[in-house]
């Protein structure tokens, strides 16, 4: 996937824009008395539906809120953002998680016409747990296990025309091996949440919590950002991803933040956001002028 240096402009005008309209606190289903809610940011009119990022929080699937909505600024951009809140692994375990946000991405398709929503270009992103549940819903279209039963809207699609995970996981069977002393600290607590047990002793569900093990010929464009000095989650999690994808002959790009840990505000500067947009671009999921 070969980018333009042509958008990497500027985007302080654009990102500085007036403020654009928020839904908050849309309830797109119920599980049992649990309701879930996303936050709808809206771009500026423009008379032509809106292109939509669904943003998928982080907190090692056990904390983190849907207000963590660092892609935003793209609204005045022209796309529409979708935040997500999903069940946390205190309440649920894996495939809750996937269940949720592919009943959003239901409700989100079942409701475009009334939010002026391109539902033929939504991109799924999601950084740290967000990352690998953003890369795990765009991989498993139509995955019997992982589509659920969750929502009213079970007629509708849940498929993604792209994804964008920040520094996010991809092969929850070789995380372990990859993983520094402190990252360990993190990460066995996490997955002991999410899997109810460690990947050696659940290799199946660790299988089936794995992007890099549904990869095949007929998945969407993948961007990677990645922090080269992450201590907590390895960076070799987004290279057996990107070699997940060309091995089936699809194209992903990988872009290594030199120096860069577990997130931090460059992930989401002016710069970055630039290089989503000319990605979002390259996909064919962009704003379009009315006629």
């Amino acid at each position: 996937m070969r980018f333009r240096r042509s958008l990497l402009l500027p985007l302080t005008a654009g990102l500085l824009a007036a403020a654009t309209p928020t839904h908050r606190d849309i309830e797109y289903a119920r599980v049992g008395e649990h309701s879930l809610k996303l936050d709808l940011h809206l771009p500026p009119a423009s008379g032509a539906p809106a292109p939509l990022i669904v943003w998928v929080h982080g907190g090692a699937w056990r904390s983190g809120s849907k207000n963590e909505t660092p892609l935003a600024p793209l609204t005045a951009r022209g796309w529409a953002v979708a935040s997500v809140e999903y069940r946390l692994t205190p309440v649920a375990p894996f495939p809750a998680n996937v269940h949720d946000l592919k009943a959003a991405l239901r409700f989100l398709r079942a409701r475009g016409a009334e939010y002026r929503l391109a539902t033929d270009r939504i991109a799924i992103a999601g950084g740290s747990a967000g990352g690998h549940l953003a890369a795990l819903v765009g991989v498993t279209n139509g995955h019997p296990e992982l589509e659920g039963d969750v929502g009213p809207h079970r007629s509708q699609r849940s498929d993604v025309h792209a994804i964008v995970s920040f520094y996010g996981a991809s092969n929850l069977e070789s995380i372990l091996r990859q993983s520094t002393p402190y990252g360990l600290g993190v990460r066995i607590p996490a997955l002991q949440l999410l899997l109810r047990g460690q990947p050696e002793e659940k290799p199946a569900l660790a299988k089936l919590a794995s992007p890099v093990a549904h990869v095949d010929p007929q998945d969407p464009p993948l961007l990677l950002l990645h922090g080269d000095q992450d201590p907590q989650m390895p960076v070799a999690q987004a290279l057996e991803f990107v070699g997940a994808y060309e091995r089936v002959g699809l194209q992903a790009k990988f872009v290594p933040l030199h120096g860069s840990a577990h997130g931090g505000k460059e992930f989401y500067d002016a710069k970055r956001l630039a290089l989503v947009e000319e990605f979002l671009r390259s996909a064919g999921i962009a704003p379009r002028r009315q006629p």
